[in-house]
């Protein structure tokens, strides 16, 4: 009897711990100015993607074409102003956010999972298969990431979903070199030895022991891929290679407006400055991440 209470003992001890830990996180973001303003300005995008249907209407605001209100300067009516159809800017951004990070967070799952699990199986086995799966992704590591997904979506054709798939895969050795990293600093530590010795299987050593002590730089590293994988998507969008048209997306957005930049300035700013202030918030909480979890820093 007294064993069940002993490993339950433990694991209530080991969850806790790791409460703790991450609270311990929390409380050193929190103590970063820049990190704050990133989360609040990542918030106030996350809100208007959740609740863009009850701000603004997506087929007669986002969609619906208005020749009498075309290029109107902002208003009270029209907060961004109007396009080169008469379709409201503001409405256009708020669904526009949504595609976005819908697109950079799933795109950066796919290369998470894929790249995750070529950096574990190669930091851990080590030796050959080390080797084999390395060179493979040195040379995707060698050919420039915008340029990878140029060509995977010229190959699959332009929609959402070759857009995420070519996005996640240009980002695949990235990550697979930064989790081996990481299971090459822990592989080789005690409490590794002593899960061998009691029996445990690779894989469940990898999923339970490895990858849960090497989260940190992969968080960090994830935060910020999902900010280049935005840019990736309005690059391509911009180019007529990501989201097409009618859809609003912050690319196409700009490669549509580009035409009336010198009379109607509003029609890019709004576009431009989503872009800019979404990458900008995820990469002061990569930064702030970074900090909180450098253990040199406690």
């Amino acid at each position: 009897m007294s064993t069940p209470t002993t490993t339950t003992y433990e694991k209530h001890t080991l969850n806790t711990k790791k409460k703790s830990q991450w609270l311990d996180v929390w409380k050193r973001l929190k103590k970063s100015r820049t990190a704050v303003i990133g989360l609040i300005l990542i918030l106030v995008f996350l809100m208007l993607a959740l609740f863009a249907p009850f701000i603004a209407d997506y087929e007669k605001d986002a969609l619906g074409m208005n020749v009498k209100e075309r290029l109107q300067s902002p208003s009270l009516t029209h907060w961004f102003g109007t396009d080169e159809f008469g379709r409201d800017i503001f409405a256009r951004i708020v669904y526009g956010t949504r595609i976005s990070l819908f697109v950079g967070i799933i795109s950066v799952s796919i290369a998470l999972s894929l790249g995750g699990t070529l950096g574990a199986i190669a930091g851990y086995y080590g030796g050959r298969i080390d080797n084999a799966i390395m060179r493979v992704l040195d040379v995707l590591l060698a050919i420039p990431t915008i340029l990878l997904a140029i060509t995977i979506v010229a190959a699959l054709g332009a929609s959402i979903l070759n857009l995420m798939i070519a996005v996640g895969i240009s980002n695949i050795p990235g990550f697979a070199r930064v989790v081996r990293a990481s299971v090459l600093s822990v592989k080789d530590q005690e409490y590794i030895e002593s899960a061998r010795a009691i029996g445990a299987r690779d894989h469940t050593i990898i999923l339970k022991h490895v990858l849960p002590n090497s989260m940190a730089p992969i968080v960090v590293f994830a935060t910020l891929k999902v900010a280049s994988a935005i840019m990736a998507t309005s690059s391509l969008s911009f180019i007529g290679l990501g989201i097409q048209p009618p859809t609003p997306e912050w690319g196409n957005m700009l490669a549509g407006g580009r035409a009336y930049i010198r009379d109607h300035m509003y029609i890019v700013l709004s576009p431009g400055l989503a872009i800019v202030l979404t990458v900008l918030s995820l990469n002061l909480i990569g930064d702030g991440l970074r900090d909180a979890l450098d253990p040199k820093l406690k």
